[in-house]
Formats: C-alpha cells, structure tokens, sequence
C-alpha cells in the first residue's frame, strides 16, 4: 500500500515537472517571439510606474499577449529595476523582450516629444516636434528665434516634461563664439562659460542634453569628439600633404568647410589648396579675409572691399604666404577628412558656377573663363555675391 502511495506521488511529482517546464518554454518562446502589435505605437511611461502597469498598458494597446510574462521576462534578465521614465517608440511585431529592452536601456525617450536648440551659421532656432510613431517621422509643431522671438506657449509646456527630448545641434562651419552665444541662449542648460574654446575645436554634431545640463560641460563633449575625428584622420591621412602638425590640418579643413557647401566637392575644393601650397602660391580664399575682419563674431553682412582684400592682416591669404595662423570656423568631419585625403588633382582654381557648386581650374585662363561665365550668372540674377575665390 505504502509503496504504491509513493509511486503515485512520484508520477504526480514527474507530471508536475514536466508540466513547470513546459510552461517555463513556453513563457520563453512568448517572451522572445514576434508580438501582435500591428502598428508603432509611441509608450509614455510615467514617474513612478512599475513594471505591472507598464504591462497592463501594453496589454490594452495589443502590444503584448500576457503582461505576466513580459513582467517575469524582465524579472529574470534583472532590468524591472531599471525601468526609466519617458516615451518610448515599440515597432511593429516587437518581441516582449525588445519592448524590456526599450524601456530600461540608457539614453532618453526615443519618441514623442524633440526640442533641438539649433545653432546655424547666421542665426539659431529652435524646434519642437513629435514623433509620429506610424510613419517614424518627426512633425515639427513650433519653431522661433530665441534671441529675437518669445517662446511659444508649447515649448514652455515641453521644456518642463522630463520625458521630452532635448538636444544641442551645432551646425558645420559655425565659429567657437558663435557656439557659446547660442548656448547661453538655451534656457534649459546651466552654468557659465569662463572663455571661449579655441577656433576649430569643437565639432559641429547633434548632442543630447538634459534640462539642467552645464554648458561647460557641453562644450568639452563638442571638443572631445572634434579631438578624436581629427585624431582618427590624422593617423589615416595621404602621404605627401604639406602640413607639418594637426593643428595645421585644422586650419585647411575650416577653410575647406567654408568654401562648399557641397559635400561631393570637398576634396575637390582641397585638392585646389593642397595644390597652392605645394607650388607656393597665395591660397587667395575670401573666408579667411572675412574672418579676419569680423573674428567670428558673426557674419560681414556683405561683399568684401578691395580695399580690405588689400590689406595686411595675418589672415589675408591674398598677402600672406601659406595658411593663416589659425581655424577660421568648426569643420565638421567630411571637411577634416578631405584635408587629409584630397582628390589626385591639377585644380588650381575654383569659382562659382552658379548651382551652388563650383567650376575647377587647372589654368588661370580657364579660370578668367570660368568668372566671366559666373558674372553672366550675377548680372543675370542681380546679385552683387562673391566674384569667386582663387583668382590672380
């Protein structure tokens, strides 16, 4: 009797087993598999929320099948107590595991609410916009001046939401006071900024903030990622360059940035430089004589004078041997690569063509030819801009 009491607690014991762990399969394979969500949805997770009401969100939108097992998933890979706050973008078919993954990640909201404060050559914005989670495309709803414009009633909302995205952007080509004057407009950074970092140092990039980030701070991260591009660039660069140092590299690949906007030219537009240097000719370029006269502190606002392209300062490539002493804005990485790695040309000379890109030159009378065809262009259009760069 006993011994037959015990053989049937024995299979009782087995089937029980068995019967765990099939479930705990099971609970696996729903765990990692595809979920039902048949669109993007854009999640907000509230301070404060816990994996339970995370689930039983997640469950009323189709996102998940069983909130048990989302819950113990997360449970088991030791992320329920990492959970952030924030809106979270959950892509169609998103396994429970990817969705764990999404809400306990690092970094900030990947949906709903961007504010980039946006730092241009000419002046700075700033944008607000939302995620549409079914295209995956950013609506703008406000955008204003902060150093002429009121904030909109919608960016004083979001700019207090801890879930709301905020970013830096500085623009190619941007000075290093123009880089400080911007920040000191973003309302949602602190600190002061003791001096203005050398020219050239920072890298023009988008940055992710948070309110109360230091703009100190801010700064060192533009100057730590433009250190380790030129870096990178350096140690990769062509044989034969006529620069001696780095910092050298720098000052060509700022004046390679300001010349095109044209990514498909800048080694172009380098290669013209490069060539100049070699055969100790003037670089004769109007950014640097512009930026000797305004230091960076802002655009000229119009033509240069003959007078000025005459005039002996130490950034006037049409006096001066060889490059000026220093940066004359933040190249961004194309710009330092092409001064490192330019085209295998013969150009000496370059103007504008009229499309926004430049016509090349390997001689000065198909260089006269090239500007009397762009001054066509200008007397076309009515403009009085620039009558080109690198001529004799």
């Amino acid at each position: 009797m006993g011994r037959h009491i015990a053989s049937n607690f024995l299979t009782i014991a087995i089937v029980l087993m068995i019967a765990v762990a099939g479930a705990i399969a099971w609970g696996q394979r729903q765990y990692v598999a595809p979920g039902p969500l048949a669109e993007a949805i854009c999640l907000r997770v509230e301070p404060g929320s816990n994996f339970r009401t995370v689930a039983d969100e997640l469950v009323a939108q189709d996102a998940v099948a069983s909130g048990y097992v989302l819950k113990v998933g997360a449970d088991y890979e030791g992320r329920a107590e990492n959970l952030k706050a924030g809106s979270f973008l959950i892509g169609p078919k998103a396994s429970m595991q990817e969705i764990v993954a999404a809400l306990t990640g690092e970094g900030q909201s990947t949906c709903g609410t961007e504010i980039n404060f946006r730092i241009g050559v000419l002046a700075s914005d700033v944008v607000v916009r939302e995620l549409d989670p079914a295209t995956n495309e950013y609506v703008e709803i406000a955008k204003f001046d902060p150093a002429a414009e009121a904030a909109p009633e919608v960016y004083a909302e979001r700019v207090e939401d801890a879930s709301v995205r905020l970013r830096v952007t500085l623009a190619e080509g941007t000075t290093s006071w123009q880089a400080v004057e911007g920040l000191k407009l973003a309302g949602f950074l602190a600190g002061e900024v003791a001096e203005v970092p050398p020219e050239g140092s920072l890298a023009p990039d988008s940055y992710e903030v948070t309110k109360g980030s230091v703009r100190a701070d801010v700064l060192a991260e533009m100057q730590r990622r433009q250190a380790a591009v030129l870096a990178e660039a350096w140690e990769g660069r062509a044989e034969g360059l006529p620069y001696e140092t780095p910092e050298e590299a720098m000052v060509m690949a700022s004046i390679i940035e300001k010349e095109t906007g044209v990514p498909e030219e800048r080694r172009q537009v380098a290669s013209v430089f490069v060539n100049r240097l070699r055969q100790e000719m003037k670089l004769q370029t109007d950014p640097t004589v512009i930026y000797g006269l305004t230091k960076g502190q802002g655009a000229l606002g119009r033509g240069l004078r003959q007078s000025e392209l005459r005039s002996n300062t130490p950034y006037n490539t049409y006096v001066i041997d060889g490059l000026p002493p220093g940066p004359i804005a933040n190249p961004g990485a194309e710009s330092i690569r092409a001064a490192l790695d330019p085209d295998r040309t013969e150009f000496l000379f370059f103007v504008a063509d009229g499309t926004g890109g430049h016509a090349f030159a390997e001689t000065l009378a198909e260089h006269n030819d090239n500007v009397e065809r762009w001054r066509a262009i200008e007397a076309e259009q009515g403009a009085e801009g620039e009558t080109g760069t690198q001529t004799e």
